[in-house]
């Protein structure tokens, strides 16, 4: 529960600084019997209400306010209790002020814990992150029941729960705020986190991600989160085919499906045999006609679909989040039988291969080399099929969840190639990092347009 009365303030200060507000997206209906809380999926019904906390929670309805201005006079107490009920629950933001000043606002997002101890060595937690949105500063911690406002910057000195405090700040303010980051669980005890498994395993990015790309606590609404389209009516759907490169196509042959339907393995074959291959045969490498019916059969764009004015989905081999198919292919070649070395990009509209950087530059060789260690005696790959997603295609319509569901189509466009790979008498092996530098660098585009997410290896099986 919120202490509302700080034990260096007396119990007259606090109503006249401290301003609650229902935090965003909470409806409170009042009837004569009591009153609803509704901030779905969580509702709260209140019952046994005096007039005097009826008439408090209306002028919560209206806007912010102060204990003193929520109660009249003689409705102090109970109005109090109401405040303090309210802002346990995680109903209530509150803002803690001084002198007319606005310092801080802790905004919950579920139930507040009790308070812990006042923390004598404390540090702030690894997980815990400052950042300024479109009002100012916010700090945030995935696991936390609250996020925290710093309206004042002069308390961003005392994030790590010591320090000095600035000579014009007040000394009462300045404790509370740290006896209140420990209580968000914004703070730690030192050492904490370098002593257990569970906080050491996991990195600030790695559960930041977990937590803001999943619902729970965090997102318990479709309102900001999934398919929203956020971005329709502001800004044009980035198109389903991305810029051709300038360099001359090179047309690729077109194998005969209805041949493969009867030659191939059986389904439950190709799954049983599929292995990561780690060893190829250099000596036979994989031919531009394998390299072209391995790309026609997995990743080639099969047909367009106009769903709506300015929007277009597609099909390809493998399934897509919402028909978006922002994931291209890079294949960067350094030993394929009638086909230069170097890297190009796979028109999947045309089936065509697109020279993209020459064999010897540089990004080629650092997109190269990380492979070295995936493969037996520190070997170079025939082909490094490079992943890129146009990140566009997916934040145009996903909140929250776009780069989550991108990586997600990563591991399903490995797998097809992995299973084809496989139906085709190839090796394949599929890569848990790429060097997003060296893409970059060859490629010359804009890393928050369009980047690596994945890679795979393929090539000739070595004889056994």
């Amino acid at each position: 529960m919120p202490r509302l009365t700080h034990p260096d303030q007396t119990p007259d200060q606090t109503p006249n600084q401290t301003r609650y507000a229902f935090r965003p997206g909470v409806t409170c209906l009042t009837t004569r019997a009591g009153a609803v809380l509704l901030n779905p999926p969580h509702s709260d019904k209140l019952t046994g209400l005096s007039a005097g906390q009826l008439r408090a929670l209306k002028a919560l309805n209206v806007g912010p306010g102060t204990l003193a201005d929520l109660a009249e006079p003689g409705e102090a107490g109970p109005v109090a209790a109401l405040v303090e009920r309210l802002a346990g629950g995680g109903w209530l933001s509150v803002t803690v002020r001084d002198g007319g000043t606005d310092f801080y606002s802790i905004l919950p997002i579920k139930l507040a814990p009790s308070r812990p101890a006042s923390p004598t060595s404390a540090v702030l937690s690894k997980f815990a992150v400052l950042h300024r949105d479109s009002t100012g500063f916010v700090l945030e911690h995935p696991l936390s029941w609250c996020d925290v406002r710093v309206h004042d910057p002069r308390l961003l000195v005392l994030l790590d729960g010591s320090g000095p405090v600035p000579s014009d700040l007040p000394a009462q303010i300045a404790a509370q705020f740290v006896e209140d980051l420990a209580w968000c669980g914004m703070l730690t005890p030192a050492g904490d986190e370098d002593a257990r498994f569970d906080a050491l395993s996991w990195s600030a990015p790695d559960l930041w991600f977990h937590r803001r790309s999943t619902l729970g606590e965090r997102n318990v609404t479709w309102e900001h989160f999934g398919p929203t389209k956020w971005a329709k009516d502001r800004f044009p759907q980035p198109p389903a085919r991305r810029p051709d490169y300038p360099g001359a196509p090179i047309a690729l042959p077109v194998p005969d499906l209805d041949a493969k339907r009867a030659e191939d393995p059986t389904f439950t074959a190709v799954l049983e045999d599929r292995v990561s291959t780690r060893a190829f045969d250099d000596a036979r490498p994989i031919t531009v006609a394998q390299l072209a019916e391995l790309l026609y059969r997995t990743a080639r764009t099969r047909g367009t679909q106009r769903v709506g004015e300015g929007e277009e989905l597609l099909s390809r081999p493998y399934p897509s989040g919402g028909g978006l198919y922002e994931l291209e292919i890079y294949p960067v070649v350094r030993n394929v039988t009638g086909l230069a070395a170097g890297m190009y990009h796979y028109d999947s509209f045309d089936h065509a291969l697109r020279p993209v950087a020459a064999a010897d530059s540089k990004p080629v060789a650092q997109l190269l080399k990380p492979t070295s260690a995936t493969l037996t005696g520190g070997a170079e790959p025939q082909v490094l099929l490079v992943m890129s997603a146009r990140f566009g295609r997916m934040m145009w319509t996903y909140e929250q969840i776009a780069y989550s569901a991108i990586l997600k189509n990563v591991g399903v466009l490995m797998q097809t190639i992995y299973l084809a790979a496989t139906a085709m008498g190839l090796g394949a092996c599929a890569q848990g990092f790429s060097d997003t530098a060296a893409f970059v660098a060859a490629t010359g585009v804009d890393e928050r347009q369009e980047c690596s997410v994945g890679s795979i290896i393929v090539g000739s099986v070595e004889a056994q």
